[in-house]
């Protein structure tokens, strides 16, 4: 496995970096100027993982969030989290068209979105014509894999957050972490994407540089644990944060969260809930002696 003694561009993500990347709140912020993040997902029986990335942007400090959702999980979004806005999808059980009428400061999409034709068909549509800082993950970077010319229209700082399964379906199987990663690194610079390849540890590449994480423990294996963690990262680029930037402070307070509830929690009872019910303390942790720009 390569580490950062044998490659100049090969990084560990470490405390003393994160706190010159954090950018505290200005004393007079206000939610119009923390940015505005849509979150896009869910289908039925997998309103959860929509509801938890639109939870997490929340907690990761953007002013604003909506939550653009089939029409089934209206009741269970506006009841879990009262705190973000609601559109739905003129269609109940999954995505058809996905319209919205403002110009969001950042999107994600992709948790719990399903894979119907009719969705693979709006996901197009709206790669066709979004303009936002955007964030990639789970069946939106399987839709990708079915249809790889759509790569192509993918916007340059584009966040893909694969877990090591859609990373296959999306640069193939190899035989050792090394090939893997130097294919990832292959793919990320031909596409000009960042790459968050999740896992133990996450690693973030551009292509020409790759950053590991060094926080985090077993507890993030969960369920639910990346649909967090794309919420953190749509948040932070709502933010104002550019897209290596958020993918690097994203990463490092996801793995946080787990460091810091490991000793209440314990390994096997943490779930992706606890992920953001720690992100006040892991923020806490970073903001100590940081500067903000």
């Amino acid at each position: 496995m390569m580490n950062e003694k044998s490659a100049a561009n090969y990084y560990k993500i470490r405390k003393s970096q994160i706190k010159k990347i954090y950018k505290p709140a200005r004393s007079d912020a206000h939610k119009g100027i923390q940015g505005h993040a849509l979150l896009i997902g869910g289908s039925y029986g997998k309103i959860g993982s929509i509801t938890l990335s639109a939870r997490a942007a929340l907690h990761s400090g953007a002013g604003l969030v909506t939550a653009f959702i089939p029409e089934c999980g209206y009741d269970i979004l506006q009841t879990a989290i009262p705190e973000v806005m609601a559109l739905t999808d003129a269609e109940h059980k999954f995505l058809s068209d996905i319209r919205y009428d403002f110009q969001p400061d950042a999107i994600g999409i992709g948790p719990g979105i399903g894979q119907e034709p009719a969705t693979q068909n709006a996901f197009y549509q709206f790669l066709k014509n979004v303009k936002s800082p955007l964030v990639i993950d789970a069946d939106g970077l399987n839709i990708l894999s079915r249809n790889q010319e759509w790569l192509s229209l993918l916007q340059e700082g584009t966040i893909l957050t694969p877990h090591p399964k859609e990373l296959s379906r999306l640069i193939g199987t190899f035989d050792s972490g090394q090939k893997t990663l130097d294919a990832a690194m292959a793919f990320a610079g031909s596409h000009k994407i960042i790459l968050v390849l999740k896992g133990a540890p996450t690693k973030i590449t551009d292509g020409l540089e790759v950053f590991e994480n060094t926080t985090g423990n077993a507890a993030l294996a969960t369920g639910g644990s990346g649909d967090v963690l794309t919420g953190i990262l749509t948040g932070l680029l709502a933010q104002g944060y550019v897209p290596m930037e958020a993918a690097q402070i994203g990463a490092y307070l996801h793995g946080l969260t787990a460091d810091i509830a490991l000793p209440e929690t314990g390994t096997e009872s943490f779930v992706a809930s606890d992920i953001i019910k720690y992100l006040g303390k892991a923020f806490l942790s970073i903001a100590k002696g940081s500067r903000g720009k």
